[in-house]
């Protein structure tokens, strides 16, 4: 579709397709215009033909990166080096194909944090999942295989960069600062590849390089997370606790350990969760942004009344605040290592309170269904952002999260009637 001279009106009034991609054309300058595809994304283009009659098309850049001026002043300077002889498609397939990995790894991460590369659900991309992406990249892609070019990677050297990492060849200690030491392994590989894959998708989709190179590489499996606390460890682990408060151990760190036991809650959203998210008397929190988007979960009576007795800081929104700074507390991690250390368990992580929890609501005889729901995972009611939930959900939240607190606290009573008795 053609109109008179292209205006940003025009360009912001074009609607996406619902598939394939629609044309919007500039009737002053011939072959200059807008193109749209079915995510909403626009690009000015220009289409022309060369010195020997073949039909050439070339995208200036991306509406809002680009305004229409200057993507309407580069589509002239184009058209005036075809007039010259020159071919500007193959100049730009020439650029594209001297890219090095880094080159296209630095674009993503600028594009990506500037919000202008749309991630799940077409969304930007989350400055959790950037983080992650930036640490894998600078971490083992651009060691291994930063300087290569990308027209010349083959499966082989993908794979190859795979194995590398899971030998543990971009493994490295614990530096200065909070970062914690980097390691290899099966399932680091894995993921490192997955983001390869993915920033490579996302520049061949822009056209800012010519295919994706990453594409049909296969993954390492990696190892199953199935460790579960049985239930004398979680009677130890309730023990340790006791004994770690009495001895001075990190109020906070020990009621985030807690927490995330008893409602299977990820440790960021544990550490993460805020005062105005929780609905105590209501029984559910509402988490405006997790792993799996904007959802509402249950959450059993013992879980939310120790979230909602926490103390706090004046000003912070958190439920567990830093000590210093204005963030969220974060060593919850290291205060279940020294729980586990007193209380000799091993191979425990946050992951494993997570994996506890929904052990024991399969224990109770709630359904993978529900156990999904509990912890997040399924796409129902309860995380589909509505703030009714589920009374079966309700249930299998208390139950299950009674049922911990109950073993968390064995021995308590006993210990609190001796205490009565020698006083």
């Amino acid at each position: 579709m053609a109109v008179g001279k292209l205006t940003i009106r025009a360009v912001d009034a074009l609607e996406a397709p619902e598939k394939g991609q629609s044309f919007l054309w500039d009737g002053e300058l011939r072959g200059f215009g807008v193109r749209i595809i079915p995510s909403g994304l626009k690009t000015f283009i220009l289409q022309y033909r060369n010195a020997e009659g073949r039909s050439r098309r070339i995208v200036l850049g991306r509406h809002g990166v680009l305004t229409l001026e200057k993507a309407r002043d580069q589509a002239k300077i184009k058209l005036g080096q075809v007039a010259d002889g020159a071919d500007p498609a193959e100049e730009s397939a020439a650029s594209r194909d001297a890219m090095t990995v880094t080159e296209v790894c630095d674009w993503y991460l600028r594009e990506a944090e500037a919000g202008r590369i749309l991630g799940r659900r077409h969304r930007p991309i989350k400055a959790s999942t950037l983080a992650m992406d930036r640490s894998r990249i600078e971490t083992h892609i651009k060691p291994l295989i930063g300087r290569r070019h990308v027209r010349a990677l083959k499966l082989a050297d993908i794979e190859g960069m795979q194995a590398d990492i899971a030998a543990g060849k971009t493994a490295k200690g614990r530096g200065e600062g909070r970062g914690g030491a980097t390691t290899g392994g099966s399932g680091v590989a894995a993921r490192t590849v997955s983001t390869l894959q993915s920033l490579f998708a996302h520049a061949a989709r822009l056209e800012i390089i010519a295919a994706n190179p990453a594409e049909g590489v296969r993954k390492l499996a990696g190892k199953k997370k199935d460790r579960r606390l049985s239930v004398a460890e979680i009677k130890k682990l309730g023990a340790a606790m006791r004994s770690a408060e009495r001895n001075g151990e990190h109020p906070v760190g020990l009621a985030a350990v807690r927490l995330m036991l008893l409602t299977g809650y990820r440790i960021s959203e544990a550490q993460g969760l805020q005062k105005a998210w929780l609905n105590a008397d209501r029984g559910y929190v509402h988490f405006p942004d997790t792993k799996s988007d904007g959802q509402i979960r249950a959450i059993g009576p013992s879980a939310a009344q120790l979230a909602a007795k926490q103390p706090g800081r004046k000003n912070s929104p958190y439920v567990f605040p830093a000590d210093v700074g204005d963030g969220p507390f974060t060593a919850a991690k290291f205060c279940l290592a020294r729980l586990c250390t007193a209380a000799k368990i091993e191979g425990v992580t946050p992951h494993t309170l997570r994996h506890t929890f929904g052990s024991v609501a399969g224990d109770l005889g709630f359904s993978e269904l529900t156990i999904a729901a509990l912890l997040g995972h399924a796409a129902r009611g309860v995380t589909q952002g509505y703030v009714h939930i589920d009374e079966a959900l309700k249930l299998a939240a208390t139950r299950t999260c009674e049922e911990i607190a109950s073993l968390l606290n064995t021995g308590l009573d006993r210990a609190a009637a001796e205490k009565k008795v020698a006083a």
